[in-house]
């Protein structure tokens, strides 16, 4: 049997187009979530459907975590088959031990994979996965290739407005103290992942509407400095309000693509339900 050279590894944050989805050399590890002593596969024992429904009726937050090392080991055990070895890109280090346990079960397996680290997450993760199979039909080896995507992945910027700020601060992502000043004064939180690839607090506005103004002004500050082919637009089960912020973008830079696509349960489990983000790459 001739092998495939490269396998392609991410992690149920990313946002899965159908084309990655059904492509053959894709494969997702699920990241997991857990409500009380139940614990579920993201995407696969449990849906965004599902998990609001579940938050809606339920006191405790979820919790999510990595996927293990031996569930990697046990996918790149079957893969070294066929592949000669793997890219992997997974959901930022500073926000999920992901990428660690993809590693730790690279080593078990004795299966080669350069790994990269998004610094994000959603959509972020897609764009590097398309770009390295770009990367990959020139036949570039698979360090060159993870090294390009590293280097690729400084120029994502993003920006959210969350659903629930009761959850992302539950779920261990905002002090105390900014959740305590943001529900008394009812400020609505930009917050953004940063080029550490961590949470921070970008901006405090007092509406949705001021706040997805602000969130255009910066896409139009980055658009002035940068070429950016396309934004991507992530909801949390609120596709209405994702296409109302794509016709405002619309309104003011007519000639860029713009993809509406849903944050995945892992995302949700933090961010909450109708939460808004979008994503860009300055390409230059």
């Amino acid at each position: 049997m001739t092998k495939k050279k490269i396998a392609w590894i991410t992690d149920s944050t990313a946002y899965i187009s159908e084309d990655l989805l059904e492509h053959p050399d894709v494969y997702i590890v699920p990241l997991l979530i857990t409500f009380g002593e139940e614990s579920f596969e993201d995407g696969i024992d449990l849906n965004t459907d599902q998990l609001y429904s579940r938050i809606r009726t339920e006191k405790d937050v979820p919790k999510t975590s990595q996927p293990s090392a031996g569930r990697f080991a046990e996918l790149f055990e079957t893969l070294k088959i066929e592949y000669d070895a793997a890219v992997a890109v997974h959901v930022s280090s500073k926000l999920s031990g992901t990428m660690n346990s993809c590693l730790a079960g690279s080593e078990l397996a004795g299966f080669p994979v350069s790994a990269v680290d998004s610094k994000c997450m959603s959509y972020a993760i897609t764009s590097l996965i398309y770009k390295g199979l770009k990367l990959a039909e020139n036949e570039m080896p698979v360090h060159k290739i993870a090294e390009i995507l590293q280097s690729e992945a400084d120029k994502s910027e993003n920006y959210i407005l969350l659903g629930s700020l009761e959850q992302f601060y539950k779920g261990g992502r905002m002090s105390g103290t900014q959740y305590l000043l943001g529900s008394i004064l009812k400020i609505k939180p930009i917050i953004r992942i940063n080029r550490d690839g961590a949470f921070e607090l970008f901006d405090k506005v007092r509406s949705d509407k001021k706040a997805i103004k602000r969130m255009i002004e910066l896409l139009g500050d980055a658009y002035e400095s940068h070429t950016i082919p396309q934004v991507q637009i992530m909801h949390g089960n609120v596709r209405g309000k994702a296409e109302e912020l794509a016709e405002e973008i619309k309104s003011h830079f007519p000639r860029l693509d713009i993809i509406i696509g849903e944050i995945s349960s892992t995302i949700a489990a933090h961010a909450g339900e109708g939460t808004i983000a979008i994503i860009w790459q300055n390409e230059k």
